[in-house]
């Protein structure tokens, strides 16, 4: 094992140690000394009923690329894994989140916005997009089913939270139609290039991945070793997961995708395959990362969802709104270890 990788598998182990993704519990009478930070001041993270701090935390650790999974209010698994993973990395124990909140209160001060549907948002819906492969493989698009999916991704949230806060249905949305949305940096499928083979630029192409399969948690690490962002995966099947390090190959914005029944369920290529069309629904979204392990990626889904809670048929899926930040987190050369 050569001294740099036992260098980045040390600093994994210590963001992704069981420390780290321990339920948070309530904090004793007499909290230990190394909970206190210099100040005294000590915080949990806020109550699940707490709205308003909730999402201003998620929008927080969104906007640092701590994905905290899909805007909702509230502090889930992923994210107190990525308020978690923010302490680490900070220096600060982990039970302690009184500079996080402060933080989020300084950088956040509205956790609302107003978005309004244009004519262009249109061009990124199909509304009667086929749901089997060899129908979509003759559309030349796979575009959102309709304005309120286009919305609820473009602000890493959901259908329902959308509905939620703006307190009514909102599958009628139309041009014009103003919906109150999550105040984070929207995902602008509008300014994503299309085809674009990224390269081999340093000092990216030196950064690296580890991918923890069973905390469904990607961590990026900087040229250094330096861990940098952390996002909520959606890892292979069981049968299809290779363990190990690898390394990324290539890298392409908007991809078509190969759908052929024989890879994704044998792991073997067959000439009975259909090439489905770019667009956010896609099977792999919006970018594809591919390694050195033939068929294995990183990549973008149509169901951001599912995220942490289901699995893939073999590669790493991340939302598409946190998939678009690879190229500034990796580069072919870049080093992906799967554990």
């Amino acid at each position: 094992m050569s001294r740099r990788f036992s260098a980045l598998f040390a600093a994994a182990a210590l963001v992704l140690g069981t420390a780290v993704f321990a339920q948070d519990a309530a904090p004793p009478k007499a909290l230990p000394s190394d909970l206190v930070d210099a100040g005294g001041n000590f915080a949990p993270l806020p109550p699940k009923d707490d709205l308003e701090a909730n999402l201003r935390l998620q929008i927080y650790l969104d906007e640092n690329n701590f994905g905290p999974g899909y805007l909702d209010g509230k502090i889930g698994e992923y994210g107190k894994k990525a308020a978690s993973v923010y302490n680490q990395i900070k220096g600060i124990p982990v039970g302690n989140y009184h500079g996080l909140i402060e933080a989020s209160r300084q950088r956040v001060p509205e956790i609302f916005s107003t978005y309004t549907i244009k004519e262009g948002d249109l061009g990124f819906v199909t509304p009667d997009m086929p749901s089997k492969p060899p129908e979509q493989a003759k559309t030349k698009y796979l575009g959102y089913l309709n304005l309120l999916e286009f919305a609820a991704e473009r602000f890493h949230t959901s259908d329902e939270f959308l509905q939620q806060i703006n307190g009514q249905n909102l599958y009628g949305l139309k041009v014009g139609s103003a919906i109150k949305v999550p105040n984070v940096t929207p995902f602008a499928l509008e300014s994503w290039a299309k085809h674009v083979q990224y390269k081999a630029e340093q000092p990216i192409a030196s950064h690296a991945v580890v991918v923890d399969i069973r905390a469904r948690v990607a961590i990026f690490f900087d040229a250094k070793n330096q861990p940098i962002a952390s996002f909520p995966i959606t890892p292979g099947r069981p049968k299809f997961i290779q363990f190990g390090e690898w390394k990324v190959t290539n890298m392409v914005s908007t991809p078509t995708f190969r759908w052929d029944e024989s890879m994704l369920e044998q792991g073997k290529r067959s000439d009975h395959f259909y090439e489905l069309p770019l667009g956010p629904n896609n099977p792999v979204g919006v970018m594809w990362c591919g390694t050195s392990r033939s068929g294995i990626g990183l990549h973008g889904t149509p169901s951001p969802h599912t995220i942490g809670r289901a699995e893939s048929h073999g590669c790493i899926r991340l939302a598409n709104w946190d998939a678009v930040r690879l190229p500034s987190l990796l580069r072919p050369g870049s080093r992906v270890v799967i554990r």
